[in-house]
């Protein structure tokens, strides 16, 4: 069996499916870069400036639950091996393994960028949602402060914002957070998958732990700011038997609603996953893809729209059945708020436009 990589998800790097050229460390490249994080070896973190032309999404995805997204990084440090995102770092050049949570392409211009969104007479004020595809409060964050500088924006605009996150990193911005739950212009998704902090530790080795995550949940909901908690992914076997206490501590900790989706082991994540499992959870590998297979068709992936969040078949039913009995028994008559666009400033003041970019 091959040794185990301590604080990376996928434990191996896979090649670019869309390149016969790839992305790989030169020794004297690397005495440029900057690093961060724990030691794991020869694999160290890399950092690299991007500069798109645009930063705000639009995601066609009917099943996401978003109209707009906007991600200030692209790949991700927290190394979650089950992350759906893998596939997109292809697209820049990297691999989907080892490649996504140690080459972290930042977008330092991004709250220029969304300033000129948020000031354009096209848009709208539709709720803007920080990340949906790589965390918005990733480790990196703390030093550059992107996504904070975004938020100012939005709460200067009084915007509508969603946050999606698995960092207690959020707390640090919770100034803002509670001038923009006064206007019910935020909604913040903390997604939590297990309370076990040694199966984080596998699944997600470079997340806030479970109790820092927790304590999070608590101290938004004591500011009125409301909280939606993520299951995501339930995994057949690994945390499924959790659902119950886990929702069960979050509603106590103040959380409004919780959401959950099944694994789905998408493009060459699936590759990735069953490599983790051979190597981290040899005992239960078996076992846990194959009942994630039977939420799938018999497949560890299911890209049908709708049905591929939820999964299908008997197992994925009981899964569904136990989330809406928590949510019964432990969250009756809660909900999300819906927020609130009356207040940005560009669709209260059309004159702001005089002096904004287009």
């Amino acid at each position: 069996m091959s040794k185990h990589i301590k604080g990376r998800g996928a434990q191996k790097r896979l090649h670019n499916r869309f390149s016969e050229l790839e992305h790989r460390p030169l020794d004297d490249y690397l005495n440029y870069c900057e690093w961060e994080g724990e030691d794991t070896g020869s694999i160290k973190t890399k950092y690299l400036q991007v500069f798109p032309k645009t930063f705000v999404n639009k995601v066609t995805s009917p099943d996401v639950g978003m109209g707009y997204s906007a991600n200030p990084y692209q790949g991700c440090e927290h190394g979650c091996v089950y992350c759906y995102a893998r596939n997109t770092h292809e697209y820049w050049g990297f691999g989907p393994g080892v490649d996504f949570e140690s080459n972290i392409l930042v977008k330092k211009n991004a709250p220029q960028l969304l300033e000129e969104k948020l000031r354009s007479k096209h848009w709208q004020g539709e709720t803007i949602v920080f990340s949906g595809n790589t965390d918005c409060y990733q480790p990196i964050e703390r030093k550059l402060e992107i996504t904070r500088k975004c938020l100012k924006r939005m709460l200067h605009w009084k915007h509508p914002t969603g946050i999606i996150t698995k960092n207690s990193l959020i707390l640090r911005d919770l100034d803002l957070l509670k001038e923009m739950a006064k206007l019910n212009t935020i909604a913040v998704n903390i997604s939590i998958t297990s309370l076990s902090e040694d199966t984080r530790r596998l699944l997600e080795p470079r997340t806030a732990t479970i109790k820092n995550r927790l304590k999070t949940v608590g101290v938004l909901s004591a500011n009125n700011i409301p909280v939606n908690v993520m299951l995501a992914p339930i995994i057949p076997s690994l945390n499924s038997h959790e659902i119950l206490p886990l929702v069960k501590e979050v509603a106590n900790l103040g959380a409004l609603s919780v959401a959950h989706t099944i694994v789905r082991l998408n493009g060459q994540v699936a590759d990735l996953f069953e490599d983790w499992a051979r190597k981290t959870i040899p005992d239960k590998a078996d076992r846990v893809l194959n009942q994630i297979a039977e939420c799938h068709g018999g497949k560890l992936n299911d890209s049908n729209w709708g049905r591929r969040i939820k999964g299908e078949g008997v197992l994925a039913q009981q899964i569904s059945d136990t989330v809406s009995l928590a949510k019964s028994k432990y969250l009756k008559g809660r909900k999300m708020p819906k927020l609130d666009k009356s207040h940005y400033l560009r669709l209260k003041d059309p004159q702001l436009n005089l002096f904004g970019r287009d």
